[in-house]
């Protein structure tokens, strides 16, 4: 039992670690190409969302077959190319690669304590699962409405409470993988990539915000 939650736990980080190439692949394509620059406001929102369930659809459809990597890769370039849009953005402010290599930094760092955390705790954390869900939801719905209203504030507000909650959904899920509540390394590499993904783009939004210097 214990050698097959450390099987999955182990090809989570592989598997994890192989899904950021095809995101910076993505993000780079993104950024080179202006592919994504048109994609702002609601119709941004359009394609990233119907992207992003659509993917996710399919994850969970083919987890349990050979095809399941293949579209987790395919899912996490989708990802890239939608943050290019925000990577451009910061790329525009004079320290832009200092403030990206920060973010990356930092969400690294976020990462580091929580794997650690989930090692060292003992209790059972599955109770936290519903208050993280109603928690994200209520982000995603105000990041929704954020994008008609364009208010700077708001999009500070609802970054530091994407960073609060995804770091604790990081514990979460990887705690779940430990107790054996999650036996596909598919799933929980999903899981854990839009924690990830989710953290570095609030904190590299946040950091865009408040440090972003113009030539």
């Amino acid at each position: 039992m214990a050698a097959q939650r450390n099987k999955v736990l182990r090809n989570t980080y592989l598997l994890l670690a192989l899904s950021l190439l095809p995101t910076v692949l993505g993000a780079w394509i993104g950024v080179t190409t202006g592919i994504t620059q048109s994609l702002s406001g609601g119709l941004g929102l359009i394609v990233f969302l119907g992207g992003a369930f659509g993917f996710i659809y399919a994850i969970e459809k083919t987890k349990n077959s050979a095809a399941g990597v293949p579209v987790l890769l395919g899912f996490t370039f989708f990802m890239g190319l939608m943050l290019s849009r925000m990577i451009a953005m910061v790329l525009g402010f004079k320290n832009g690669p200092d403030l990206i290599m920060t973010a990356f930094a930092g969400t690294a760092g976020i990462f580091f304590v929580m794997a650690s955390l989930s090692t060292v705790i003992k209790r059972d954390l599955s109770g936290m699962g519903k208050w993280l869900f109603v928690g994200a939801m209520a982000v995603i719905i105000g990041g929704i409405i954020n994008v008609f209203v364009g208010s700077t504030a708001g999009m500070m507000a609802i970054s530091v409470a994407v960073i609060g909650i995804f770091s604790a959904y990081m514990l979460y899920d990887l705690k779940r993988i430990i107790d054996g509540g999650e036996t596909n390394y598919i799933s929980a590499t999903l899981s854990m990539y839009l924690n990830i993904i989710n953290v570095f783009q609030a904190l590299l939004s946040l950091l865009g915000i408040m440090g972003g210097e113009r030539d």
